[in-house]
């Protein structure tokens, strides 16, 4: 299994890579507007997002909108064991520190909020399939994370990476919904 998702990690972030910025600022504004419309946004007070990098989503532009909207924002921070994350509540005024995987982060010194306090988690993922199963980076923070809150989980996916099915292992949980530019998939979907 850990072979199989390895060569797909490769092959999805050589498809996304090879997207143009334009393909990738148009995708992302599908998706964002669909996002921002779910009434799954309007409800929560308290989102965790995390910062695209790379060809992932640009998702730094969500934050002044729901900020904008009176939303808690937070950011995922990783800690010093392997896998290991927290919430960090984000705030614009600081700038975000760059962890040694590449992604921004908030720094050390901002408060962390429990995971029963988050109302929705937008997870990232390299590809998804229409049943909420993600590939993700491959280093299982998210994978620990998310059985320790409650909250409504969504993904954004392009639907150039929405997969037929994703390898899973028995530990997967699918993410409640998926969208693409265009459809919305997942158990909550249905």
């Amino acid at each position: 299994m850990d072979e199989q998702k390895a060569a797909l990690r490769r092959t999805i972030r050589a498809q996304m890579k090879a997207l143009t910025p334009e393909e990738r600022h148009e995708s992302d504004e599908a998706l964002f507007a669909r996002f921002l419309s779910l009434p799954a946004v309007e409800r929560a007070d308290t989102l965790l997002l995390y910062c695209g990098m790379g060809a992932e989503l640009d998702t730094l532009r969500l934050l002044p909108q729901l900020i904008a909207r009176g939303k808690r924002l937070l950011l995922p921070r990783c800690a010093d064991a392997p896998g290991i994350m927290d919430a960090r509540v984000y705030d614009p005024s600081l700038p975000l520190v760059r962890h040694r995987y590449g992604m921004l982060e908030p720094g050390p010194d901002r408060p962390v909020v429990s995971p029963g306090e988050i109302d929705l988690v937008l997870v990232p993922g390299l590809a998804f399939d229409r049943r909420g199963y993600r590939l993700g980076q491959g280093g299982g923070y998210y994978d620990r994370y998310l059985p320790q809150t409650k909250a409504v989980t969504v993904a954004l996916c392009r639907s150039c990476f929405l997969l037929d099915a994703v390898p899973r292992e028995e530990h997967d949980a699918p993410v409640d919904l998926v969208l693409t530019e265009e459809e919305t998939f997942g158990p909550a979907a249905l």
